[in-house]
């Protein structure tokens, strides 16, 4: 093994911090695409674990809500363990659990399995972010922020569309035996090749150890109030009700707390920086757009169009495709154009692809869902690396890695939020769409006479006398009217999403100049 490196890391051959970077992007690649790896699968999860559709939604939701704690903590465990060795650390945990989530015997083992999965396996997702900046400088930072951004965005897209293969062509087991190989690579390999900083275990004796509690007490009662509270009505469940008041108090005191404690877990006071404020909201609101659409579209295509697993994988695959397609042409236009002028354009293409959702009907599939994901996947690609650009670039490099928690923590708390808020709107709006198109149809109406009396016929042709054909009828046009309802219901929701995007437009024409090169080590 070399020795440790002791000096300036930028200044290390160009071959070995490639390499060291690499190695870290694999393992952030798979600890961001398991956030969604098992949308399209939960179906056969279920039925192999014999679990409920409440139970189902905890393997989701356990990983999240242990991702969404460590990640901002991932700070301060690098500087007491070092980058390498926590990211080393990070990687064997990650790839143990997931192996052990494969050996699940039961969804309460599976849940347990997949809180540890997402707790161990969040340290290395800012970690990367942090590296790039440490080890690129200059004109370099563009393709490693590049890298980063593609795969930021490209892995929750493609996770149902693996997802959905893997298990139709295997099983749901191998959605987490896939982590092991290259789990163990990375875990082997980075001690050798990554060398950015040495550990401080003095670090131990004053860490923040108030602001963890309260940061705990906010973020893990807040993501399980955001999980739960679509399925339980909100306030009406005392469960609910007690873990948002926990949330606000301990949110509160944790912002009094990080605003004036010394060192902080996390540094809030980066968000007075105006390039990494503005940042921060930019991943709030592409969170929400990443992880919303990763949300609707799958559910829509179970739900209305009664799809598989793999054909909604296949439904799916168009995002990555034309995102991997855009990164060629990201990397060319950043030759030409300013990084802000292209954040504009991914921008327009991510807000424009998700209100080309809006016309949606019953019927659609993969050929209708072409465009709009086609701009999602090229939206996607132009946008997020200016982001990461623009909010990690704006700080020195002594506050790069508290900062790295905070600004990945923006997008999954985006992705929270927004799929939080698209639940309840998929259960209120389909009551209201339910009712007003029940409003305009009765038995009296021609078109509706006529559908029952075909419904009728058809009916008495197959089962004869043993089925009363009229309350069959009746309740195949239920099932229209419902199937209707919820159509429409998923196009509000789109819509909402398309919104968000004139926020983040207006927020960028206060931003300033995104530059590649680092600013001075006393910026503030």
């Amino acid at each position: 093994m070399n020795t440790a490196f002791t000096g300036d890391p930028a200044s290390q051959p160009t071959r070995q911090r490639v390499f060291a970077f690499g190695l870290m992007c694999v393992g952030f690649f798979m600890a961001t695409l398991d956030i969604q790896i098992v949308a399209s699968s939960l179906r056969d999860i279920g039925g192999g674990l014999s679990a409920s559709q409440d139970e189902l939604s905890w393997v989701q939701t356990a990983y999240l809500i242990a991702e969404i704690i460590v990640i901002p903590m991932s700070g301060w465990l690098s500087k007491v363990m070092s980058t390498r060795w926590l990211f080393v650390a990070s990687a064997v945990g990650f790839t143990f659990t997931s192996m052990l989530c494969g050996l699940a015997w039961d969804i309460n083992s599976m849940i347990l399995f997949r809180g540890l999965q997402g707790a161990l396996g969040a340290a290395m997702i800012p970690t990367v972010f942090t590296t790039a900046f440490v080890l690129f400088p200059g004109r370099q930072r563009l393709i490693a922020s590049t890298t980063i951004g593609a795969l930021a965005s490209l892995a929750p897209a493609i996770g149902p569309v693996i997802g959905g293969w893997i298990t139709n062509q295997w099983s749901w087991h191998w959605l987490f035996y896939l982590n092991v190989v290259p789990g163990i690579a990375v875990a082997v390999l980075v001690p050798r090749y990554v060398h950015i900083d040495e550990p401080d275990a003095s670090l131990l004796k004053r860490g923040d150890y108030l602001g963890i509690v309260l940061m705990s007490g906010f973020l893990g009662c807040l993501e399980y109030v955001l999980e739960e509270g679509p399925r339980k009505n909100w306030f009406s469940d005392h469960v609910i009700v007690g873990c948002a008041w926990i949330a606000g108090i301990c949110g509160f005191l944790f912002i009094v707390h990080a605003l004036t404690a010394k060192d902080p877990i996390v540094d809030l006071r980066a968000l007075a920086v105006r390039n990494f404020g503005i940042g921060s909201l930019l991943s709030f609101v592409t969170g929400i757009g990443i992880f919303v659409t990763v949300f609707l579209t799958p559910l829509f295509l179970a739900q209305v169009r009664a799809f598989s697993s793999l054909q909604i994988g296949i439904a799916l695959l168009s995002v990555g495709a034309f995102q991997l397609l855009a990164l060629g042409a990201y990397a060319f236009a950043a030759r030409y154009f300013s990084l802000r002028a292209l954040l504009v354009f991914g921008l327009i293409c991510f807000g424009l692809g998700c209100y080309l959702y809006t016309p949606i009907t019953h019927d659609w599939g993969w050929r209708e869902l072409l465009l709009p994901q086609a701009l999602r996947g090229i939206g996607q690609q132009f946008s997020v690396p200016p982001i990461v650009t623009m909010a990690l670039g704006s700080l020195p490099q002594s506050r790069l890695k508290s900062a790295s928690g905070l600004f990945n923590l923006m997008r999954n708390l985006g992705g929270a939020i927004g799929i939080a808020v698209s639940a309840t709107m998929l259960n209120d709006r389909l009551n209201f769409h339910y009712l007003r198109l029940n409003e305009h149809l009765s038995a009296g109406m021609p078109q509706v006479a006529s559908l029952l009396h075909r419904q009728a016929t058809h009916w008495a042709e197959v089962a004869g006398n043993t089925l009363d054909t009229a309350q069959a009828g009746l309740s195949n046009l239920h099932r229209l009217i419902y199937r209707e309802a919820l159509t429409l219901t998923y196009a509000d929701a789109y819509y909402a999403l398309s919104l968000c995007f004139v926020v983040a437009l207006i927020a960028v024409a206060f931003s300033q100049p995104i530059t590649l090169n680092a600013p001075p080590p006393d910026a503030h």
